[in-house]
């Protein structure tokens, strides 16, 4: 069962995602080139401990190889986001990256509908 996020959590969250996409944005190295990457959602644990990513990625096809990119650079990731959060948070998450493929999925069904 999903657990219901505090008000600092959710707050924290939104720093975290507005952050990587903005890390994402300034270091295009990390993603392969002709990629659209967007940070949908991150949720983080009560100890603020770790932090699950969801990102999305256009196009669908190339979503494996934008994933492994994302996962070599996990550590820059978190190190770059660790500089942005040291003043509201003791530690920095450990970041856990996972595929958002709700809009692949809403494709899909648009594309039955036809």
């Amino acid at each position: 069962m999903e657990q219901v996020q505090t008000t600092r959590q959710q707050k924290i969250a939104r720093q975290i995602q507005r952050d990587i996409a903005e890390i994402l944005q300034k270091e295009n190295s990390l993603t392969p080139r002709g990629v659209m990457v967007t940070v949908t959602t991150v949720r983080v644990s009560p100890d603020f401990a770790y932090a699950k990513v969801y990102f999305s990625i256009f196009p669908f096809e190339r979503n494996e190889e934008v994933m492994e990119a994302l996962e070599k650079s996990n550590w820059f990731i978190r190190r770059e986001l660790g500089k942005r959060i040291r003043n509201q948070l003791k530690i920095v998450p450990e970041l856990q990256f996972f595929l958002d493929d709700s809009l692949e999925y809403i494709e899909n069904i648009d594309s039955l509908l036809k």
